[in-house]
């Protein structure tokens, strides 16, 4: 099976990163192909960062959407534009986030998600509740610039070693969940380190796309995620407006799933 894993941000060393743990997951005859935004944020902190990527995340999956991959991974932890993805594409599409809580919910009853910066701690603690993981989960900063995880001359790794010592000592975390795609490279690590499970977004993102491919499943375009109307963009958005599509595959002429 073919996996597309796209960075929503375009900063291409941190795309390469994922796609390595990706590959280090991925089972005997899966493909991961790696693709980095052409426009949009060099990083993803907060709300207005990850809007503005967005458009930049469709185009990629559009474009390589005809016979290009079986699933879809949106590779950053804030599940940039996941509900607009899986509008646009008839394959799955997976988020981090909710790859990685869904994951640890099967190892632990409480762990602690450790992201970067305060104001994507609030997203994400935002995301984990719609998730239906709020009771179980707390959600801590490490006052991390994201950019920083690609320095390894900063303090980064440092300031994400004593947010999971917090998250251990005082949350009582019986399992952490890294709640930043720059991470990925870090999870082995930690969890040889303080010898608890250590979920990586990406890591578990490449098995949950794998299994749902592999059951033969796609997302449903009966509603919520049905393919955009056609109708006409203006402005820079023009270029993103839907145009009249052959029926689905997997839709009957009623318009109700197969």
């Amino acid at each position: 099976m073919r996996l597309l894993l796209v960075n929503p941000n375009t900063t291409a060393s941190m795309t390469e990163k994922a796609a390595v743990a990706a590959r280090a997951v991925a089972s005997l005859g899966t493909e991961i192909i790696a693709s980095t935004s052409q426009m949009g944020p060099a990083s993803i902190e907060g709300y207005y960062d990850g809007a503005m990527a967005v458009p930049g995340l469709l185009r990629e999956l559009r474009e390589r959407q005809v016979g290009g991959y079986d699933a879809a991974i949106i590779c950053c932890f804030d599940d940039t534009g996941l509900e607009a993805a899986r509008a646009l594409c008839d394959a799955p599409v997976v988020g981090l986030c909710e790859a990685a809580v869904a994951t640890a919910g099967f190892l632990a009853q409480r762990f602690s998600v450790v992201t970067t910066l305060e104001r994507s701690r609030i997203l994400i603690d935002n995301l984990v509740k719609r998730y239906g993981m709020g009771s179980r989960v707390s959600v801590r900063a490490s006052d991390i610039p994201v950019l920083e995880l690609e320095d390894p001359s900063s303090h980064a790794i440092g300031k994400l070693r004593a947010e999971i010592e917090r998250a251990l000592a005082d949350d009582g975390a019986e399992a952490i969940v890294l709640g930043c795609a720059g991470m990925a490279d870090l999870a082995r690590e930690m969890q040889s380190i303080y010898g608890v499970p250590v979920v990586d977004g990406v890591a578990a993102a490449v098995k949950q796309a794998e299994a749902l491919v592999s059951q033969g499943l796609f997302t449903s375009k009966r509603s919520s995620y049905g393919s955009p109307l056609p109708k006409p963009f203006a402005g820079v958005m023009q270029g993103f407006s839907p145009a009249p599509e052959l029926p689905d595959r997997h839709m009957r002429d009623d318009g109700t799933n197969l």
